[in-house]
């Protein structure tokens, strides 16, 4: 699959741009487990042009996890397009690797995002979505794709329709969720309308596909079944970045790798959060790595005591102490597969 000039490879999996999530410190440890390619956190227009600390330091990559696609999002078409043009030269801004792929936001669904018309908001205003697309396309010069959903709501399923018009306006690749806005992450992504745009014969840009990705069977089934180009993982790999060598493997054997130990879920715990706070300090670099933390060790027998000392140590040295006791107590103790234990 390509996106442009950029070859990813057959059948390539994706780690999903998520907010508080995606960061520099879990890209890497992705991209290091067999993510094809990482995505920023998605970064407000409005924050980059006004030079808003939080957004700028959101544009700094680094080459150990390209390739890698900067994400922004907002209404505005003015300032998405400066903000897309900020991302073009991020390297020149504020130094690191840049973007390889610019990638815009029309899929979140949080209130605060798309209640402002931003996100999958603009499901909703589907010309101003196309025209804004446009503008960006013909300001930039790295890629540019798109992320979106299915549709506002069940009435208004309009995806087929538009991947064709977005298509046009020159984006390199189309990533569709399968949910509308409305169902926000609830219940089953429906992946159907994502075959059905595979399947029109005027689409000629890759289609990757995205929701409920969650093990290595899933993935395979998403590319035998909707033939797209390429899959995205998202809440699924929290606290579980393996799952991306899981999935490339079963995609090339059609056998699935062995439960990582708890021993090895330390050790990549560990570098994480020391990445983590190289990158953020204190107390953010411990803050943000509670989610991951909180389900690096499910299935672990009497755990919660302990799960709970994990996610609410401020002190960087206790947690690492705690992660130590995890592997001294647990080292040995059996874990169960990836879809028993991570079902979404």
């Amino acid at each position: 699959m390509k996106i442009g000039n950029l070859d990813l490879g057959d059948k390539p999996v994706l780690l999903a741009p998520m907010e508080d999530v995606t960061d520099a410190s879990f890209r890497g440890i992705c991209r290091e487990q067999g993510a094809d390619m990482v995505y920023t956190e998605f970064i407000p227009s409005e924050g980059l042009i006004r030079d808003a600390r939080k957004a700028y330091a959101k544009l700094k990559t680094s080459d150990e996890e390209a390739p890698v696609g900067i994400q922004i999002y907002g209404s505005d078409p003015d300032a998405m397009v400066q903000a897309a043009m900020m991302a073009d030269r991020a390297e020149e801004i504020v130094g690191g690797h840049g973007c390889d792929v610019i990638d815009i936001n029309f899929g979140c669904p949080v209130s605060k995002i798309a209640g402002r018309g931003a996100g999958s908001g603009m499901m909703k205003e589907p010309d101003k979505m196309v025209m804004i697309t446009r503008r960006i396309v013909e300001a930039v010069r790295k890629p540019v794709t798109v992320k979106t959903r299915l549709g506002w709501d069940d009435s208004s399923k309009i995806i087929v329709e538009l991947a064709e018009r977005l298509q046009d306006t020159g984006i390199q690749a189309l990533t569709v969720h399968g949910r509308t806005r409305c169902q926000m992450y609830k219940g089953e992504a429906d992946w159907t309308l994502i075959g059905k745009i595979k399947e029109n014969p005027r689409m000629t840009i890759p289609i990757i596909g995205n929701g409920d990705i969650n093990s290595a069977r899933k993935a395979k089934d998403a590319f035998d079944r909707f033939g797209v180009d390429g899959i995205m993982v998202a809440r699924a790999s929290f606290g579980r970045p393996w799952i991306f060598k899981e999935i490339k493997h079963f995609l090339a054997t059609g056998e699935e790798l062995p439960v990582p130990g708890v021993r090895e879920r330390v050790e990549l715990a560990r570098r994480q959060l020391q990445l983590s706070l190289d990158l953020k300090g204190l107390p953010t670099g411990v803050l943000e790595m509670r989610r991951h933390l909180s389900c690096y060790f499910k299935g672990l027998p009497d755990f919660k005591e302990t799960r709970m000392r994990l996610v609410t140590e401020n002190d960087p040295q206790e947690v690492f102490n705690i992660l130590e006791f995890i592997s001294q107590k647990w080292g040995d103790t059996p874990l169960q597969g990836s879809d028993t234990v991570y079902g979404l």
